[in-house]
């Protein structure tokens, strides 16, 4: 059996994703077993060392960008590869037992859906209080036993939880989309033209960042997305994250990681993948 760890519980997005993912590689789809964990440092812990196969977490939307727990857990998990990177729509539905909006007190969600959803809550519930869940389908259960209570989510978590949608779509932005990514402790079986690192410097000095900036652009290669996370040890010291449309194989990228690892205290490369619309 080949176990996927995912945010749960069930009806979250990140379960379509991973649902998604199984249909699209057609050997898994009698073989696997989805499993759901109650965060996403569990979810990627599940896989880095408890031995499942795959973890399907988000990593990036849209409107609201990156997810910063999945950024984090893979710095800390680094034996972790990116196998295939899925880009989902997301339509959020206001679920609750309420009969109409002005008996609602409180909203849960994560703190991503209730962000997408910034402009329509204030505007229809803005005496409500906003209330951050780890996943955006953990609170359902909470949803049936109280009628001043609401909960952000899919229109499949009402179907799943069995619960009313009192509003569809709720999301601020109607092109809402999130990208997650598919890890393994394996090299992807098959790569694509995009790929993901991160690095730290030494130390912290003017400049520090425009050398690798030029390392890429110098070789013609774009980098999508580049972003700074703190590293924890002192206030103004940072990781950064980017993202490469250019394959680890490409002999551009090879010359580019060789000039990047002198100037680098630490250089980790999460690997090339394809990003695939289901």
């Amino acid at each position: 059996m080949i176990a996927v760890a995912y945010l749960g519980p069930p009806g979250t997005y990140a379960e379509s994703a991973a649902q998604s993912y199984v249909k699209l590689h057609k050997w898994l789809e009698s073989e696997s077993q989805l499993c759901p964990y109650p965060t996403i440092s569990q979810t990627l812990k599940a896989v880095a060392q408890d031995g499942l196969n795959y973890a399907v977490v988000p990593v990036e939307n849209s409107i609201q960008g990156s997810v910063t727990m999945t950024l984090d857990g893979l710095w800390q998990w680094d034996q972790l590869q990116i196998q295939e990177a899925l880009v989902m729509p997301i339509n959020h539905a206001l679920i609750t037992c309420a009969q109409t909006l002005d008996r609602i007190q409180a909203v849960y969600s994560h703190p991503q859906a209730l962000a997408q959803c910034q402009q329509w809550l204030e505007e229809f519930l803005p005496k409500a209080e906003l209330i951050p869940a780890n996943s955006n389908a953990e609170k359902l259960p909470l949803i049936a036993e109280n009628q001043t209570l609401a909960s952000i989510a899919s229109q499949r978590a009402a179907e799943l939880y069995n619960l009313p949608i009192l509003a569809f779509p709720i999301n601020d932005h109607p092109n809402n989309c999130t990208r997650f990514w598919v890890l393994a402790l394996t090299p992807p079986t098959t790569t694509g033209g995009h790929t993901s690192l991160a690095f730290s410097f030494k130390q912290n000095a003017p400049g520090a960042l425009v050398q690798p900036l030029s390392i890429f652009s110098s070789r013609g290669i774009n980098l999508s997305r580049i972003e700074s996370r703190p590293s924890r040890r002192s206030l103004g010291d940072y990781i950064f994250f980017a993202d490469v449309e250019a394959a680890i194989e490409d002999p551009r990228m090879q010359e580019a990681i060789e000039a990047l690892a002198p100037l680098a205290e630490t250089l980790k490369i999460f690997g090339s993948y394809a990003i695939i619309q289901p």
